[in-house]
């Protein structure tokens, strides 16, 4: 086996023959915002999302030792997606009507899943440590483990946490996606990412449209479009519909409007293409509703196979479609929203009902 020095670079080395893009080094030790994060979920703030609340979540998020025993080191890695537009739309002020039936998705929605990638690629990275070191123990986690990512990838020089709480790097800006492989060898540490490139700037905060980004670094996530439209799983609260707009499907206004983004590089085509035969989003929200109201839970679960639109599920996907086409109007929006009025499920049948209640008051036919 190499010496201490030596292993890290083979570590480093075999993180990006794997293929990740950024690979980092943090120690095995308490968040630096453990604090920040006990008073973020004593505010309610994680809404539906228990389980970030479960005793036995929180102390493995608060000590990767309760991860996994023994663990020395974290090994952060990162995965770019690309910073081009998921779908070419104007801005509301502009968009023409036709630009208004476009469902807007977040970026990293349009390719494979996400976890599916990490996962093969922390594999590979798992087998290389212990062939390098073979009484290693490693264990892998995504964004579905107890881990407070973030502060571990600042930690490990990956870039500083921003206002709109994502990771931000100068210059990549902040379309990527983080992993983790925690580990029992002892790696030194890299240096921390110590200076706060935000300054001044409010730009995400004042441009969310439903006031989810906090002062502080807060993120009251029963607020953010991603949550609503992702993570919820009953309706969406009625005042917040029509600040939803045809964002369909996660939200990625914090990260357009960063000025780091601005000049951050759109990477070749790497593993977040989409698979052979995968479905892509249809270019019009009343055409997507007419395909997925057809399906029952089944067929939706095996047609989104490999992809992030399973997470919402059928009903979920109707919901927020039922919000956008009650939000853009258009003369297809009418008689679709009707069909799922008298869906079988009663969260679409509501969402419907308010969405043509919209329209009539908006006038938008």
């Amino acid at each position: 086996m190499a010496d201490a020095s030596g292993l890290k670079r083979e570590i480093r080395a075999a993180a990006q023959a794997a293929g990740f893009d950024q690979v980092g080094f943090a120690p095995a030790a308490a968040p630096l915002h453990a604090e920040e994060y006990e008073a973020w979920l004593a505010r309610g703030y994680h809404g539906e999302m228990a389980y970030l609340a479960r005793e036995d979540a929180v102390r493995r998020r608060l000590d990767p030792r309760e991860a996994l025993p023994g663990c020395r080191t974290l090994i952060m890695v990162s995965l770019f997606y690309g910073s081009g537009p998921a779908r070419p739309v104007a801005s509301p002020a502009r968009a023409s009507p036709r630009d208004r039936q476009l469902p807007v998705v977040a970026r990293y929605a349009v390719g494979r899943d996400y976890h599916d990638v990490f996962e093969k690629q922390l594999d590979e990275l798992s087998a290389a440590i212990v062939r390098l070191s073979p009484r290693a123990r490693t264990k892998r986690y995504v964004d579905y483990g107890p881990v407070l990512e973030r502060d571990h990838a600042q930690r490990a020089g990956l870039g500083w946490i921003g206002r709109n709480t994502m990771l931000l790097h100068p210059d990549f800006g902040s379309y990527f996606m983080l992993g983790e492989l925690l580990t029992d060898l002892e790696i030194e540490p890299d240096p921390p990412f110590v200076h706060d490139r935000c300054g001044t700037c409010r730009r995400c905060i004042d441009a969310c449209p439903t006031d989810a980004i906090l002062d502080g670094r807060l993120l009251d996530a029963r607020l953010c479009i991603s949550y609503l439209t992702i993570e919820l799983r009953g309706p969406i609260p009625e005042a917040l519909r029509p600040a939803i707009g045809t964002r369909v499907f996660g939200c990625d206004i914090c990260q357009e409007v960063c000025p780091w983004n601005s000049d951050a590089p759109s990477p070749a085509p790497g593993p977040f293409e989409p698979r052979p035969g995968q479905p892509m989003p249809p270019a019009d929200m009343a055409v997507w509703a007419e395909e997925v109201a057809a399906l029952d839970a089944d067929e939706f679960r095996a047609r989104y196979r490999g992809t992030a639109f399973r997470r919402p599920g059928r009903d979920g996907l109707l919901r927020n479609l039922a919000v956008g086409l009650g939000n853009a109007g258009g003369p297809l929006a009418r008689p679709v929203l009707q069909r799922l009025e008298t869906d079988g499920s009663a969260l679409v049948r509501e969402h419907a009902r308010w969405a043509l209640a919209r329209l009539e008051s908006t006038g938008g036919a």
